[in-house]
């Protein structure tokens, strides 16, 4: 059932006069409703539409945010005089919802909900918002040693199709569940069914449901609820941190879905496109949802994105767009992913606000410049291996390529959330072990050591306990 907002007892009817597909134009008598609001219409008002543009001084074109199914021309059309609203409160908690605030997890209890909060709210004032200079460890070593996150931070994870971005934030999900104190917020944008279905059922299994929150868009949905599923899951952010004074994390899947829908509107909506087919308005369509991301006196929202890349292409638009944003960008390679490191994050191109001596320490630091530099000279050094062989290299050079070797295995590491298809159990490591372990490395410390023994382990130390 939707949530149905009463309208003012002077906020006029209008009727149904045109319906293309999700396009629906309605006719009101002067004033229209305005831009974004909620209007009800078919046999038992079970269709929802939001005003996107005037026509002219009696016509509004909306879009469904649901199946239109049924609906006619000359329909009535109900003006609830607000945006869509979404209920809030700590009864959301252990539930999937989607972009109405309805339940979608087949249990029959219904939410309580504590208020009903419209999905557009205006941006909290630059005056009342915090930063912190606070990392936000994960667990996984390529991702804290390269990119550390910032707690209260954008953090976003670049790949094209199949090198892993789903698998990381599912990791991600696990390693904090633990750890994080505050509430897990997952929003699932033009998901499909299958990943939804196993993401609730594996968070259900490790015990974190009770304290986490799904709200999904998915595949199946018209692109307009796709559209307003990341505003709607923002509201519920804001509620646990301005109003329950509780940190949120915030885990998008996938932010490429969102501008891809943005686009499907646009379209619809008859905008002649720009770049490379997408909206005209794609910046500030992206900036209004990013910009609701931040961290105020009374709690914090760190949010962790993933990000289709058409093409494995970064410099499309959607890409450069969402890049802006961030705070860390950690970028897949699938070129990593077929030569089995995983996860296949790429040390070159991945990169973090956060990593200066000030925030990380000078330790960190060093480490983290002197991996990145040993792996690029490394990338350097692979044509002429690949065409006169690694004999021919001087001395200093095959030390390189050894350590670079060994930092590459070293860097990869078996899953939580893939045990069941790998049958390795997972590690978690602490940021500490993983400096000291690449240090050694770099020092030269296991020249002796096969490179085999570096793959798929969590620290150094499980290879001193092989040896």
């Amino acid at each position: 059932m939707i949530q149905n907002t009463s309208s003012e007892p002077d906020q006029p009817h209008g009727r149904v006069v045109a319906v293309q597909g999700n396009v629906v134009d309605v006719h009101f008598e002067p004033p229209l409703p305005a831009r974004n609001f909620q209007l009800m219409t078919g046999s038992n008002e079970q269709i929802v539409l939001e005003v996107q543009m005037h026509l002219d001084a009696t016509t509004a074109r909306c879009i469904a945010l649901n199946s239109t199914r049924g609906l006619g021309r000359g329909m009535s059309v109900r003006n609830t005089g607000a945006t869509l609203q979404i209920p809030v409160g700590e009864s959301l908690l252990g539930r999937m919802l989607n972009v109405f605030g309805n339940t979608v997890d087949g249990i029959d209890t219904p939410v309580e909900a504590e208020a009903y909060w419209p999905i557009h709210r205006p941006l909290l004032p630059l005056a009342d918002r915090t930063t912190s200079t606070e990392i936000f460890e994960t667990g996984i070593k390529a991702i804290d040693l390269l990119s550390p996150l910032e707690r209260g931070g954008k953090s976003g994870m670049f790949g094209g199709a199949g090198v892993g971005k789903t698998v990381l934030i599912n990791e991600l999900i696990n390693n904090m569940a633990e750890q994080y104190k505050g509430i897990s917020l997952f929003c699932g944008i033009g998901e499909r069914m299958r990943e939804a279905e196993e993401m609730y059922r594996a968070m259900k299994e490790s015990g974190v449901l009770e304290k986490a929150i799904l709200i999904y868009g998915q595949m199946n949905e018209p692109p307009g609820a796709r559209f307003r599923v990341g505003h709607a899951a923002m509201t519920i952010a804001e509620y646990f941190r301005d109003v329950i004074k509780r940190d949120v994390l915030l885990l998008i899947d996938n932010v490429f879905r969102f501008v891809q829908s943005g686009t499907e509107v646009s379209g619809l909506m008859g905008r002649i496109p720009s770049r490379v087919g997408y909206q005209p308005t794609l910046a500030t369509e992206l900036a209004k949802l990013e910009e609701r991301i931040c961290s105020s006196r009374s709690g914090s929202i760190t949010s962790v994105q993933a990000v289709y890349v058409p093409a494995d292409d970064l410099t499309d638009p959607s890409a450069t767009h969402i890049f802006a944003h961030l705070s860390a960008s950690i970028v897949l390679s699938r070129k990593r992913a077929s030569q089995g490191f995983y996860p296949a994050i790429n040390p070159l191109q991945t990169e973090s606000k956060m990593l200066t001596p000030t925030v990380v320490g000078k330790q960190h630091y060093r480490v983290a410049q002197s991996v990145r530099s040993t792996l690029a000279e490394y990338e350097d050094l692979k044509d002429i291996i690949a065409m006169l062989g690694i004999e021919e290299l001087s001395r200093e050079d095959r030390m390189t390529v050894n350590k670079a070797r060994r930092l590459e295995r070293f860097l990869t590491q078996p899953f939580y959330t893939t045990e069941q298809y790998t049958g390795q159990s997972g590690r978690r490591v602490p940021l500490q072990q993983t400096i000291d372990g690449c240090e050694r490395i770099l020092a030269g410390e296991f020249e002796d050591v096969g490179e085999k023994a570096f793959y798929m382990i969590g620290s150094v130390d499980e290879i001193d306990r092989k040896g």
